[in-house]
């Protein structure tokens, strides 16, 4: 899965969700995992004995339900002429609409981002997704190490956030600026301590970064020549050694953290974080320029509307709800934007309001969405980028703060 491809990695975790609240009777959904190479005329010939199984099921309602969910499911293998370099997931089965009685089939077929590497057949009250759910967890895992004879600062970058960050302080004393016997004791003494200090960061090191076998990358940073001497002074598990890139930063320290981040782009080019610094940056810097971005809701869906954005930025975690309002009477519908507190505080007043078209106070709920799915929808439309924002991380929160989590970059702007 590309990690750069938020809306893509957005609309299967919506999907996961939504899969994850359905639930049927007893064991009656199916779900199929099927690796690629895999036959589709051998998997219907599974799913066909399976069927053949399924009449045993002494219930009658499981066994109507369980045999026309591997139906449902054979019919939707028959449309693939062969399982993709990725494979397939069916899932099936019969979902209560309203209460016992009201079952309904449904049934999903979905390629995933990334190769499975399982054949599974299982029936169950809910559909199984945890191979699923493993395909989203983030791999993109870098170890930051920023250091000068001071302190130093042992970050994990993963995906989007900062997953752990310890600082630790040297207690090494400066240089001494005297003369003779005793500042040459006094150098001795500084390069014990500054031994065991590099050692002592070393081991912190290792124990953080080697918890973490998929760890791509180890960027030791800092602002003179220490993360040179450390760098090769053997103080780093001989497995990570391969590993290390070095880059020069103005702070140690947690801030030394954050920039290190920025001056390694080049190391960091797959992990999520930075590109999406990147994308709040370059927002920042055209809002600052006076031109060439629009934020607010309103704002950008009507230049969106117009076609007017080459690139629509949202954060992901917006708390903001499209609700649509229908009078019961005349069949006016408007649609109005809130917040979950709104939800509760807001729209039972707004419930409450005379139509505004025919004056009747005849009102009703017929829905309400996530307000980034409706924009992706508006995008994908016009042809404009979406990129999504985690406001998990100090760009986001910035971005989430400064311009209510929603911008956009016109076509207009000089990049």
């Amino acid at each position: 899965m590309s990690s750069k491809d938020s809306v893509s990695i957005y609309k299967f975790k919506r999907f996961i969700e939504q899969l994850e609240k359905k639930e049927g009777r007893g064991t009656e959904l199916v779900t199929l995992y099927i690796p690629p190479g895999k036959r589709v005329d051998e998997v219907i010939g599974y799913l066909r004995q399976e069927y053949a199984t399924a009449a045993n099921i002494k219930s009658k309602t499981t066994r109507k339900n369980v045999m026309a969910a591997i139906e449902s499911a054979i019919q939707r293998l028959k449309l693939y002429r062969e399982i993709g370099p990725n494979g397939l997931i069916v899932f099936s089965g019969a979902i209560p609409e309203e209460g016992p009685g009201t079952e309904k089939i449904e049934v999903y077929d979905v390629i995933p981002p990334e190769p499975i590497n399982i054949f599974l057949y299982r029936c169950d009250s809910k559909f199984y997704l945890e191979p699923l759910k493993d395909l989203l967890k983030e791999r993109d895992v870098y170890g930051v190490l920023v250091i000068d004879n001071e302190e130093a600062a042992i970050a994990v970058l993963k995906g989007r956030k900062v997953v752990e960050l310890k600082t630790y302080t040297s207690g090494v004393p400066g240089k001494h600026s005297a003369g003779g016997q005793s500042a040459r004791r006094f150098e001795r003494l500084r390069d014990q301590a500054l031994e065991e200090y590099y050692k002592r960061v070393g081991e912190h090191a290792n124990e953080i970064f080697l918890s973490y076998p998929e760890l791509k990358a180890v960027i030791i940073a800092g602002p003179g020549p220490t993360k040179e001497i450390f760098a090769e002074g053997g103080y780093l598990h001989y497995t990570l050694r391969d590993k290390v890139k070095i880059v020069d930063t103005s702070y140690s320290g947690e801030e030394g953290v954050r920039e290190a981040v920025e001056r390694a782009a080049e190391e960091l080019r797959e992990l999520r974080l930075v590109e999406e610094r990147r994308l709040v940056d370059n927002v920042m810097r055209l809002a600052v320029n006076g031109s060439g971005v629009v934020y607010g809701e309103r704002q950008v869906r009507e230049a969106l509307s117009r076609g007017e954005l080459r690139e629509l930025l949202v954060v992901e975690e917006l708390d903001r709800y499209e609700v649509t309002l229908e009078c019961t009477k005349c069949g006016h519908v408007e649609k109005v934007v809130l917040s979950s507190d709104e939800m509760v505080s807001i729209l039972p007043k707004k419930l409450g309001e005379p139509c505004p078209k025919c004056g009747n106070v005849a009102l009703v709920n017929k829905g309400e969405e996530p307000l980034v799915d409706v924009l992706i929808r508006e995008a994908e439309r016009v042809g404009t980028k979406v990129e999504l924002i985690s406001k998990e991380h100090e760009a986001g929160e910035m971005f989430l703060r400064m311009f209510g989590g929603i911008a956009g970059v016109l076509k207009s702007a000089r990049q």
